[in-house]
């Protein structure tokens, strides 16, 4: 299943993307599924119900969570998360919540995760590419995931329809609701495909 994990609706106030765009574009684009993760908030409950669509589309909410560590996808049970906690006590709490934490954008020039605190037993996993990105940052993502011997993860952090589904990660079993999401990540049962993820090999 192709899952764009990184996603921002207009809930989020730097983007202009709204629920409609991304329920109207999204399969059409070629994604399986979409992870709705704005800015400290899962407000986006309000506007749509979780789960598959009439379209066949998978739509999942989680949160980009900002701390002083930089920020981070959270995925699980997210929405009584209380904001203003540091990396390590959000880390700590989605962990005892029984949710995961990916380390966002690691290497971006703005609020990027801090590399001191991501470590394969508080992340995940490591968004390696990152639509908003450039080249030379998911690169470092990229180099620093393997030295970490961390998985990598990718999300398009959507902002405007024309970045939807730009990097999706590619899930190798099925995903129905936010546990499975949450048991695949924490499984390892997802890879970056070739045609999508072209640094793949990069150094």
């Amino acid at each position: 299943m192709l899952i764009d994990l990184h996603v921002h609706s207009d809930v989020s106030r730097c983007s202009v993307l709204s629920v409609d765009d991304i329920l109207d574009n999204a399969r059409s684009f070629g994604l399986d599924g979409v992870c709705i993760t704005d800015h400290d908030t899962t407000g986006i409950l309000s506007q749509i119900r979780e789960g598959f669509q009439s379209d066949g589309l998978l739509v999942l909410v989680g949160m980009e969570y900002t701390t002083p560590q930089g920020d981070y996808l959270v995925h699980g049970p997210v929405e009584s998360l209380k904001p203003g906690m540091d990396a390590h006590l959000l880390m700590t709490t989605v962990s005892e919540m029984g949710g995961v934490v990916i380390a966002a954008h690691p290497f971006r020039g703005w609020r990027p995760s801090d590399t001191s605190v991501i470590t394969p037993r508080s992340c995940v996993a490591v968004e390696v590419e990152n639509g908003r990105n450039t080249l030379f940052e998911n690169t470092q993502a990229h180099v620093f995931s393997r030295e970490q011997s961390m998985l990598g993860v990718a999300g398009s952090d959507a902002h405007r329809l024309d970045e939807l589904a730009r990097f999706p990660t590619n899930f190798t079993t099925p995903i129905a609701s936010r546990e499975d999401l949450v048991a695949a990540l924490k499984a390892g049962k997802f890879e970056l495909l070739p045609e999508y993820h072209l640094l793949e090999t990069a150094s």
